[in-house]
């Protein structure tokens, strides 16, 4: 029953929720106190993860064939605290040296194919330069995100005073590693009506949930859900890359949730949760009974509430087809993007160069004002003009007028009227939570979920991630803040599914973000909000800079454009727990971060 299936009727089965006796000082703690269960009896048959039940990893030499061994470098060619790329003839390797041993694994992050010998080496693991994802150096499992995947590991030998690394033909080439996985435990013995782990949404929080379970051994049953109709699938890539198909950007094939038994159930919605009878009601009547619940539904974009709003033509960018439909309408046409967020702007960006005229309409004065500042934005607004994007600032929409029922004209209340076949709205989003309304679960006054740094609920059992959530973020004092960026979405979900299986793991991570427009990107990290300076260090119209977000005397965010590994840098000296203060940048020498680390 692994993998994608639509819903079949219910089947009546018993279920017994048991705690085994050596378990019980391990059980998991919710806010309120009170404690969940872990293992899950169905059929008879009572089964709960134990370390030593952890899958082992096959050998990855064992064809000869696929075996290369060479001398990459002298002993004295690498200092403490350096990485070098090296050449074995049929692919590449990561050599680094810290602490007086050597490691090697593979060189590009496999999420983007990021070179990591220009990374940061720190604390025992390789942090990306582009993304910000970190690998650890004797392993080379992933630590932070993005991405899904490891990276393959080598086997280094010291000889006469040189470094040899020995590695599989078909890693160097691949350059990433699927951590070993478990699989479902006689699935067929379940009722179709009953899960022992429900992950509602089918963003990077559910996706990496689900693998992080299996990952640690776990072998129940694990069924996600999605309202979408395709499998996970990286949304970042819908305003950057907009003609891009649903099957390019999958985040896992169709065969990898087959293979370890993770179920996706797909057009299929929750419309109510039941928290004291651990059960959710689908929109078509169909109920399903859980035992550890996951709520990682994203968010609904904003849209306009003028008059025309409902017109054809006129788009959130939700779907793969809303991003490919802007893209083959906008074709010589002109576009109106209201909303000069980081989608908009990547929109904007992406259709300059394909339609007829593109125009931006925003409340501010300045793109990204409050986020990256006034010089960053207005650096970043002169590029977007040069490129022929126009913009209208410090007004909103009025008015979307019609032609035969389709877009015509935008209407401004500065009274402007803008030329618009197709109009693309990118003013927020609002999180998915109004389906938990009697559940139980705690909602804030804008709609987020609470959750603590285990990512639990007030509800035992019942945890949250991603884009709903406020969680305590740790090198902000524990904030309680939402940070709606890909990376994070990744990482609370991996914090959930360890607290799942009763790790008592907390999330400490640094937020990190990327945006790309016409070539150049800025990379930013940290958590900005309510920034009272902003230290600027470069050529800012030559858009090569770093800029520091300090409030009082701390440096609280980084943002860069052309100054790479900075922002990793400062990532890892925040992960790290040390301060960085405003005096430290005022200075204009920042050497001792773009230094290599040890």
């Amino acid at each position: 029953m692994g993998g994608c299936f639509s819903k079949p009727k219910p089947v009546e089965v018993k279920v017994e929720v048991v705690l085994p006796e050596k378990e019980r000082e391990k059980e998991e703690l919710s806010p309120n106190g009170k404690a969940s269960p872990l293992a899950y009896k169905a059929n008879g048959t009572t089964r709960h993860y134990h370390h030593e039940e952890r899958p082992i990893g096959l050998n990855p030499y064992t064809n000869p064939k696929d075996i290369v061994e060479a001398s990459v470098c002298h002993v004295k060619d690498l200092e403490n605290g350096q990485m070098r790329e090296v050449d074995l003839g049929c692919g590449k390797a990561l050599l680094i040296k810290q602490n007086g041993e050597y490691y090697a694994m593979g060189h590009k992050c496999p999420h983007y194919g990021a070179p990591l010998v220009k990374g940061v080496l720190s604390r025992g693991r390789v942090r990306c330069p582009w993304h910000g994802a970190c690998f650890n150096i004797a392993t080379g499992d992933i630590e932070d995100f993005p991405g899904l995947d490891g990276l393959p590991k080598f086997q280094v030998k010291i000889e006469k005073e040189r470094v040899y690394i020995r590695a599989s033909k078909q890693a160097l080439q691949s350059q990433r590693r699927t951590k070993v996985m478990a699989k479902c435990i006689a699935l067929s013995n379940y009722s179709t009506a009953i899960t022992n782990i429900l992950i509602i949404g089918a963003g990077p929080a559910g996706l990496v949930c689900a693998e992080t379970l299996r990952q640690e051994g776990f072998s129940d049953r694990i069924v996600m859900c999605t309202s979408e109709k395709y499998l996970p699938y990286d949304r970042s890539k819908l305003s950057k890359s907009m003609d891009s198909q649903a099957e390019q950007i999958f985040l896992r094939s169709k065969e990898f949730f087959h293979t370890y038994d993770i179920e996706v159930l797909t057009e299929t919605q929750v419309v109510s949760v039941d928290t004291k009878n651990k059960t959710v009601v689908f929109k078509d009547g169909f109920r399903m009974e859980y035992n550890k619940l996951l709520i990682a539904t994203g968010s609904t974009p904003k849209t306009l509430k003028c008059k025309g709003k409902e017109l054809d033509n006129v788009f959130t960018i939700r779907t793969p087809e809303d991003a490919n439909r802007v893209v083959k309408l906008a074709s010589n046409r002109n576009v109106v993007i209201v909303g000069a967020s980081f989608l908009g702007m990547e929109v904007a960006g992406y259709l300059c160069e394909k339609a007829h005229s593109v125009s931006v309409v925003e409340l501010e004065n300045i793109p990204f004002k409050k986020f990256l500042g006034e010089k960053v934005g207005l650096a970043i607004m002169k590029v977007f003009e040069s490129n022929r994007v126009k913009f209208y600032m410090q007004t909103e929409v009025s008015e979307l007028r019609e032609q035969e029922g389709k877009m015509k004209e935008v209407v401004l209340k500065s009274g402007k009227v803008l030329r618009a076949d197709v109009c693309v709205i990118g003013i927020g989003a609002s999180p998915t939570t109004c389906f938990l309304k009697q559940s139980g679960v705690t909602i804030d006054g804008k709609g987020y979920i609470p959750v603590n740094k285990m990512m639990q609920t007030n509800i035992p059992g019942v945890f949250a991630a991603g884009d709903v959530v406020t969680f305590p973020l740790a090198f902000r004092n524990n904030k309680k803040v939402n940070v709606p960026h890909w990376q994070m979405a990744h990482m609370q979900g991996r914090i959930a599914a360890l607290n799942m299986l009763a790790q008592g793991t907390e999330i400490n991570t640094i937020p990190y973000l990327w945006t790309a427009m016409f070539g150049k990107s800025i990379r930013y990290a940290g958590n900005g909000e309510g920034f009272d300076d902003v230290i600027i260090q470069g050529d800012i119209e030559e858009l090569k800079f770093v800029a520091f977000y300090t409030k009082n005397d701390e440096v609280i965010a980084v943002a860069s454009m052309n100054y790479d590994p900075i922002v990793s840098k400062v990532a890892e000296v925040m992960a790290s727990g040390k301060s960085i203060r405003k005096r430290d940048v005022e200075t204009g020498d920042i050497s001792w971060l773009t230094g290599k680390g040890s």
